[in-house]
């Protein structure tokens, strides 16, 4: 690291504990997450207000995943002059415009455009972030920071979306994105208030650098497939839980709290299951978790207690192997930690418009929806495929420790 890029520990922090500046952190992953999958459940709404089909509608959770491919480069490449305080304050910002915008839409190409925009600062934030956490406490702590930011992106999954269908779907879809908005300006108002100054990062020209090695595109591919098979389950969890395990339309809402519980528990897992162990044969045996529980939704899916198991085994599973592919990503590149970070929330998002795409096809060809258990499963195979290569050519890494963060200083 350089001079500019020393950790700002909080020397308040209790030992163990975190510091009260990562809620601000998880405040503003709790908007986003919120932001980003709400509008699965209230397609329908927004198909009838706008005139457009449903397929047309789901375009807005497509424009969302391209929205963030595209911006996680351009924005954080935009600001890296910028002092990383500031620059989270303008994320938000924009995210905060974007969703008042989806507010206000009249019409669907208007609501298209505003999802993108409230999009384009998603990989940026979370790049900007994890490393503005790991500044936050001593070095032995940062992986655990890192989680505990991600955790309020699990909760979004808990809390907000099936709060945010609810309330779109009894007040108005509209109605989601004022309040997604409001949570906005508090994550502005908590970032001012807690996050203390801090330096830019590294210039822009050494942080690219870092992408002309093929261990990082590797690391990123990993987490493409790895994360399409998660997708292709979540973009079709309301037929599936309907069509398929013969839910109600109504019991979908609790469902989704227990996809969300599912990834909290997991974010909660990473520090137990990766501490002091190399990541390159954590995240193999991870995916390989992946894959099995994918498996199961072919033969489980259609049995109720069975399916709503599988969601949450594939919640925390998923979420557990987040942080370890993330950190993985960055370790090979740790020159580069916010461009790279960044560079990880797009493979995320990649893997989300992969997944449902795939599982799209396996639909359309009448296969059922028990079949999107396969098509994740592939996707995970390829990932686990992908995994095992890194790990031959990048050799053992850790979760950022206090050995291996003090030589990285």
């Amino acid at each position: 690291m350089t001079a500019s890029s020393a950790p700002t520990a909080d020397p308040s922090a209790r030992p163990g504990r975190m510091p009260i500046a990562i809620l601000a952190l998880a405040i503003a992953a709790f908007a986003i997450g919120s932001t980003e999958f709400t509008i699965i459940g209230l397609l329908p709404e927004v198909a009838d207000d706008l005139e457009v089909s449903i397929p047309t509608a789901g375009l807005l959770v497509s424009g969302y995943a391209l929205g963030v491919v595209i911006g996680a480069p351009l924005m954080t490449a935009a600001g890296t002059r910028f002092p990383r305080h500031r620059m989270l304050l303008a994320l938000m910002a924009v995210f905060t415009v974007g969703n008042v915008l989806s507010a206000v839409a009249p019409s669907y190409p208007l609501l298209l455009l505003s999802r993108v925009l409230s999009a384009l600062p998603h990989g940026a934030f979370f790049g900007v972030a994890a490393v503005v956490a790991g500044q936050l406490v001593p070095p032995r702590q940062r992986h655990k920071a890192v989680a505990s930011m991600f955790t309020g992106l699990a909760l979004s999954n808990v809390i907000g979306v099936p709060l945010g269908t609810l309330l779109g779907q009894q007040l108005g879809w509209r109605a989601s994105f004022w309040v997604i908005a409001l949570l906005g300006l508090v994550s502005l108002a908590a970032i001012v208030r807690l996050i203390p100054p801090m330096p830019p990062g590294q210039s822009l020209r050494s942080e690219v650098a870092a992408f002309r090695r093929p261990r990082v595109w590797l690391a990123l591919t990993v987490i493409v497939f790895g994360f399409g098979g998660l997708f292709t389950i979540v973009g079709y969890i309301k037929p599936l839980m309907t069509d398929e395990a013969g839910l109600s339309t109504t019991a979908v809402l609790p469902v989704l709290a227990v996809l969300g519980l599912g990834m909290a528990v997991g974010t909660r897992l990473v520090d137990r299951v990766s501490r002091g162990r190399d990541l390159t044969r954590v995240v193999p045996v991870l995916l390989v978790g992946m894959v099995v529980v994918l498996l199961l939704f072919v033969v489980g899916a259609s049995t109720p207690v069975v399916a709503i198991a599988l969601v949450f085994l594939l919640g925390a599973v998923s979420f557990t192997a987040a942080t370890p592919m993330q950190a993985m990503t960055m370790d090979v590149a740790a020159e580069a930690p916010t461009l790279t970070s960044a560079a990880a929330q797009a493979a995320f998002n990649l893997g989300n418009a992969l997944g449902p795409a795939l599982g799209g096809l396996a639909i359309d060809a009448g296969l059922g929806y028990a079949s999107l258990g396969w098509v994740g499963a592939a996707l995970g195979v390829v990932g686990v495929a992908l995994a095992l290569l890194f790990a031959r050519t990048a050799g053992p890494q850790r979760m950022p420790g206090a050995s291996t963060a003090a030589s990285a200083d």
